[in-house]
C-alpha cells in the first residue's frame, strides 16, 4: 500500500511481565529503504521527536500526539499513542522507551515500535488516518487459563468490544468481566470506519491465542488485550453498554455466536475473520446492491454502474417535476427519483452541449468517475445518455445539503462536534480527489450546496469530475460562480490558473461558513464586514476570533482554543500566495493534531468591488 513500505519485523513472544510504563515490546520494524539526504533527516527527525515528547509532557492528560514537518527538506510525519489507561508518568516513560528503540532505524523511511503500553511510529509519507488491518498480528502467552470458562468469557468480551470500541470517543474501551480484563483500541486519527476494519482484524487474530490465559492483536492502526491478570487500574474501565444499541447488540451477539460455533480449530477461526468482515461490509453494500439486483430489467451494467433507460429515469422522476427538485447548480438541476425496487436515488441532470464530442466525453468521465469510491464523496450508481439527455444517477442523501443547516432553514441544527466532523470529512475527500485517486481531480467549485450529509451527518463532496464537461467556450467562472467571487481563489478568478490549492482555498471560506453560520458574501452587512474573509482576518488581528462563532451553537458545546485552532486553519487555506495554503492532506493533519501548532498567516489582499483593481495588479 502507498504509505505503507517494507518492514523486517520482529515480534517477541514471550508472557509479559506488567510494569507500570509497559514497556515489552511486542513489535517493531524499520523501512527497508533509507532516505537519499540522511543529514537532513536526521535534523528534522530530532525535531520531530522532541515535539511529541513536548506534546506528550504539555498536558497532564494527553496520551497522544502527532507531528507533521511535510515542508522541511525531508518530510516526516510522527504518531505517538498510550494505552488510555496509562498514567501520565508512566505514558511519558514509554515514550522515552520507544524513542530509544525507534532511533535505531537509523536513516529509514519508516519505522514503528509496539510497546504493551504505547506505540510510536513514522513515516515520510501521510499515514495517520491509515488502519491497515492486514498488518494486523497476534502474540500469546505460553500459559493456559486455569478455568474452562475462560474461553467462553474471552468470545463474549471480544464480541462486545469489537462492537463498542468504535463508537466510543477516541475508541478506547477496557472492561473486567467473569475473570477477564479485555481491552480494545484504535489509534485516534482513523474514522470509525477504519476502526471497525481494523478490530475486525483483530478479532480472528486475538481468537487464535486462545486458551492462552493472555493474547494480543497488534498492528498500525488497532490493539486489543485479554489476561487473566491485571494489567490496568479498576478505574479506568467503560461502561459498554451505551454504546451497543440495538444494533450493536445484534451484531455483537451474531459475532459471538459464531465464535462459538468455529472456536473448534484454526481453520474456523480463519472462517469466523471472513465472515466478521462480511457483517461490516454488508451494510454499506447493500443499497448498491438491491439497486443493480432489482432493475436489472431495466438497465445493463456498464463499467461497474448501471446504464438506466431514461425512460424509467423520467418516471422515477414524475417527468422531472419540480416536486421532485432537490437542487440547481451550474452543471444542471438534481431531482429525488424513486426506483421501481423502491430505492430512492438522486439524478442529476446535466446542461451540457448536445454533440457527438460531448456525448464521448460524457462517457470517458463516467467510466472515470464510477472508480471513485471515498467515505466522504457521494457515490456514482448508474448513468443514461440517450436522446438528448445527460443523467448521472447517485445515491441519495436524505439530509441533502450542508447550506441547509448552516444559513438555511435547518440553521442551528447541528452542534460543534458534527461541524468538526464534516470540517474533517471533507478535507478527507478532497485529499483522496487530489492525492490519492489515480488521476488528479481539481474538485474547482467547493462550497456547502456542494456538500452533501448522509444519515450520519457524515460529509460527502459531490459534483466532483464534472468540470471537463463543460464546453470550452464556458469557463467553470462564468457558469457557476456568476456575480461573486466569494469561493474562488484569486489566481483562479482573474488569470483562470488552476490547481488543486484552487479547492483549499474554497475549503477554507466553506469552513469559516461552517464556524460563522454566514455565507461568504453577505449583502444584508455592511460592505466592512460583508466578506466572511475579511472579517475573519481582521478578527484575528484584534484576537477576537470567537466572535465568529455561530450564535446558535452552545458555548458548553465547545472548547475555545479548538475553535480558534480551526479558524486559523481555515485562513491559511485562503492565504493569498498559493505557496502558502497547504495541501488538502496537510489539511488533514493540522485538523487532527491535538495542539495548536504555530500557523505563518501573511495578511490576504481582499477582493471586493472596491479593491478587485488591486487585487489584480497583485496577481500579476
Amino acid at each position: 500500500m502507498r504509505s505503507v513500505l517494507g518492514f523486517v519485523v520482529l515480534i517477541l513472544w514471550s508472557r509479559v511481565t506488567v510494569g507500570e510504563p509497559q514497556t515489552n515490546l511486542l513489535q517493531d520494524g524499520c523501512s527497508l529503504y533509507n532516505v537519499r539526504n540522511a543529514s537532513a533527516f536526521a535534523a528534522t527527525f530530532n525535531d520531530t521527536l522532541a515535539d511529541l515528547r513536548s506534546s506528550i509532557s504539555a498536558s497532564n492528560s494527553s496520551l497522544f500526539a502527532t507531528v507533521h514537518r511535510p515542508r522541511a527538506p525531508q518530510s516526516v510525519y510522527a504518531l505517538f499513542q498510550c494505552r488510555s489507561y496509562l498514567s501520565s508518568a508512566d505514558c511519558l516513560a514509554c515514550f522515552s522507551a520507544a524513542e530509544g528503540h525507534i532511533r535505531r532505524c537509523g536513516a529509514a523511511h519508516g519505522g514503528r515500535v509496539i510497546y504493551d503500553g504505547c506505540f510510536l511510529r513514522y513515516e515520510s509519507t501521510l499515514f495517520f488516518d491509515q488502519a491497515t488491518p492486514s498488518e494486523n498480528r497476534n502474540s500469546c502467552g505460553v500459559r493456559n487459563a486455569a478455568t474452562g470458562g475462560f474461553t467462553a468469557s474471552v468470545r463474549s468480551l471480544v464480541a462486545d468490544l469489537s462492537a463498542a470500541t468504535p463508537r466510543i470517543p477516541k475508541f478506547f474501551a477496557a472492561v473486567e468481566r467473569e475473570g477477564v480484563l479485555f481491552v480494545a483500541q484504535c489509534v485516534e486519527t482513523v474514522s470509525e470506519e477504519g476502526c471497525e476494519q481494523c478490530l475486525a482484524a483483530a478479532v480472528g487474530n486475538v481468537m487464535r491465542c486462545l486458551p492462552s490465559a493472555d493474547g494480543r492483536a497488534l498492528g498500525a492502526g488497532c490493539f486489543m488485550r485479554y489476561s487473566d491478570e491485571s494489567f490496568f487500574p479498576a478505574n479506568r474501565t467503560v461502561d459498554l453498554s451505551p454504546y451497543l444499541t440495538n444494533s450493536g447488540r445484534a451484531k455483537s451477539s451474531n459475532k459471538g455466536a459464531l465464535i462459538g460455533e468455529v472456536a473448534g480449530g484454526v481453520g474456523g477461526l480463519l472462517l469466523l475473520l471472513g465472515v466478521i468482515i462480511y457483517l461490516l461490509r454488508i451494510r454499506r453494500s447493500r443499497d448498491q446492491r438491491n439497486l443493480s439486483e432489482g432493475d436489472s430489467s431495466r438497465g445493463t451494467k456498464f463499467q461497474g454502474l448501471l446504464n438506466f433507460r431514461y425512460k424509467d429515469l423520467k418516471n422515477a422522476t414524475n417527468n422531472f417535476s419540480e416536486k421532485n427538485k432537490v437542487g440547481e447548480g451550474g452543471f444542471g438541476d438534481v431531482y429525488q427519483g424513486h426506483l421501481k425496487n423502491g430505492t430512492t436515488v438522486a439524478i442529476k441532470r446535466l446542461a451540457i452541449a448536445q454533440t457527438s464530442k460531448a456525448r464521448a466525453d460524457f462517457q470517458s468521465e463516467v467510466k472515470l468517475i464510477s472508480n471513485i469510491h471515498h467515505r466522504n464523496l457521494v457515490r456514482l450508481l448508474g448513468y443514461s445518455s440517450k436522446h438528448e439527455n445527460f443523467l448521472l444517477v447517485y445515491e441519495y442523501m436524505a439530509n441533502n445539503s450542508l447550506d441547509k443547516f448552516i444559513f438555511g432553514d435547518k440553521r442551528g441544527f447541528l452542534n460543534w462536534r458534527q461541524r468538526f466532523g464534516i470540517i474533517v470529512g471533507m478535507a478527507r475527500g478532497l485529499s483522496y480527489l487530489h492525492q490519492e485517486f489515480h488521476i488528479r481531480i481539481i474538485h474547482r467549485d467547493i462550497k456547502c450546496s456542494n456538500i452533501l450529509l448522509d444519515d450520519d451527518f457524515q460529509p460527502r463532496v459531490a459534483d466532483f469530475g464534472l468540470a471537463r464537461l463543460l464546453p470550452e467556450d464556458k469557463t467553470h467562472l462564468s457558469t457557476v460562480f456568476a456575480g461573486t467571487f466569494g469561493y474562488t481563489a484569486p489566481e483562479y478568478a482573474i488569470h483562470g490558473q488552476l490547481s488543486e490549492k484552487v479547492d483549499t482555498y474554497g475549503y477554507g471560506i466553506v469552513v469559516l461558513e461552517i464556524i460563522s453560520g454566514r455565507q461568504c458574501n453577505d449583502l444584508k452587512l455592511e460592505p466592512a464586514t460583508q466578506y466572511i474573509r475579511d472579517w475573519a482576518w481582521k478578527l484575528y488581528e484584534q484576537d477576537r476570533l470567537l466572535e465568529m462563532v455561530d450564535e446558535t451553537m452552545d458555548p458548553n458545546d465547545y472548547s475555545p482554543e479548538e475553535v480558534k485552532r480551526i479558524i486559523k486553519i481555515a485562513l491559511l487555506c485562503t492565504q493569498f500566495t498559493v505557496a502558502a495554503r497547504p495541501t488538502m492532506s496537510e489539511t488533514v493533519v493540522l485538523l487532527l493534531s491535538q495542539t495548536d501548532v504555530a500557523l505563518q498567516l501573511t495578511r490576504p489582499a481582499f477582493i471586493d468591488a472596491s479593491e478587485m483593481i488591486d487585487e489584480e495588479e497583485a496577481v500579476e
